[in-house]
């Protein structure tokens, strides 16, 4: 059995060559992001739809300091170095890049992937950087299953059902 290679995690640059040498011949990038705490099911659907839409999916993934603003001082449950691990043995994704700006335009800006693939807890309408990618000619479009999962539930079910007891 062969085990395939982890995707690798690189700098912003690195990934910009990356992206240079694939655009050269003549692939389709599509960059899907987000903070992928506690890995589930709907993040692995998400990633799966978003990699349907090109050639090469690129992941940026929110660093610790990020999800905390967004999601409050409690999160990630996850490490961000741990994040990155799991995700790179996702097969559907070619190279991860972390990223610490409050949305994931200056990631868009320096990559220029043809697709960005969002989550179905959005519309194209409501995607915040859709600006951003049609100002250099990308689009954008939407994957992945209903918003049925979600960290945010997980925890809360956890927290319902345990209440402050370990499982055991």
């Amino acid at each position: 059995m062969i085990t395939p290679v982890p995707a690798p995690v690189l700098s912003l640059d690195e990934t910009a060559e990356r992206c240079d040498g694939w655009r050269r011949e003549g692939h389709i990038i599509v960059l899907a992001n987000g903070a992928f705490d506690m890995l589930h099911v709907g993040h692995v659907r998400y990633l799966a739809g978003a990699r349907e839409q090109g050639d090469h999916l690129i992941v940026a993934v929110n660093s610790d300091a990020s999800v905390r603003r967004s999601k409050g001082p409690g999160r990630p449950i996850v490490p961000e170095l741990e994040r990155l691990e799991l995700l790179s043995h996702l097969r559907m994704i070619d190279c991860l890049v972390v990223f610490d700006t409050p949305t994931v335009a200056p990631v868009l800006l320096r990559l220029l992937p043809h697709v960005h693939a969002k989550g179905t807890d959005y519309t194209e309408e409501t995607v915040p950087e859709r600006d951003v990618v049609a100002s250099y000619g990308g689009r954008t479009v939407i994957c992945g299953d209903p918003k049925d999962h979600s960290t945010t539930d997980a925890l809360a079910t956890i927290l319902e059902r345990f209440g402050g007891r370990t499982a055991g």
